[in-house]
């Protein structure tokens, strides 16, 4: 579990140290979703669910405000949801999950991304069935055994809770993910050091040499494009 555990750490933290590229996410998403429905997230949950994330990315309340009260406004912008999969080096899968109002640019952009650094964007599902899609939540804590009976108690379902490391990790099904974060918050947890919907990968690889050099290159130039909202991947990079 520690290296899982270690790859959503330091996908956070890389993200924490470039705020003002993840800010710049954040507010498109919770733009669209605003949009997409009621901009009040009382009553949206998709809208809710992104400003929750935020919060956990530290995203600054006025950051959040300003893209709720662009999508009051009378303009008509549209993005789209679209994930796109491909490979990396040596087996590395990658999953690279877009919001956009330009389709034709993003897929080109991602392609060549792909292309650019040593991997191939593949059809859609080419990848995807070898991750679970999960909610997850991360935080301070060593009773696993403790987070599981009281989330039983509450007649929650989850896939599994773990500890590692001072941290537990508490895997769930996405339909539930605001039951479970509730339901955690009433017991007191109210820092998350990741509160995810993520895929996770049923089996991980680990590169090496110029393979990970390689990778890591990908993933970065992924990373920086505009449209580019999440990245996930099973190489394993646990110390």
């Amino acid at each position: 579990m520690g290296r899982k555990w270690a790859n959503i750490v330091a996908k956070k933290t890389a993200k924490d140290a470039n705020n003002s590229k993840i800010y710049a996410k954040f507010g498109i998403e919770i733009y669209a979703a605003a949009k997409s429905g009621d901009p009040d997230p009382h009553s949206n949950q998709k809208l809710k669910f992104v400003i929750d994330r935020a919060k956990t990315y530290n995203v600054p309340k006025h950051i959040i405000d300003r893209a709720i009260e662009k999508a009051k406004g009378s303009g008509d912008e549209q993005f789209s949801e679209l994930r796109y999969e491909g490979f990396g080096p040596n087996g590395s899968m990658v999953i690279v999950d877009t919001l956009t109002n330009n389709v034709n640019r993003t897929a080109a952009d991602v392609r060549a991304a792909f292309g650019k650094n040593g991997g191939n964007m593949g059809v859609s599902g080419a990848v995807s069935y070898m991750f679970d899609n999960t909610a997850l939540f991360g935080f301070e804590g060593t009773d696993a055994d403790e987070i599981l009976e009281y989330l039983m108690d509450k007649d929650i379902d989850v896939r599994d809770v773990e500890e590692d490391e001072g941290q537990i990790m508490v895997h769930g099904e996405p339909d539930d993910f605001h039951t479970i974060q509730e339901a955690l918050k009433e017991k007191g947890i109210e820092n998350f050091n990741v509160a995810e919907i993520e895929m996770v990968p049923q089996n991980e690889v680990a590169l090496t040499g110029d393979d990970l050099a390689q990778f890591e290159k990908m993933i970065d130039a992924l990373d920086d494009l505009e449209d580019v909202q999440k990245i996930f991947h099973n190489v394993d990079l646990g110390e």
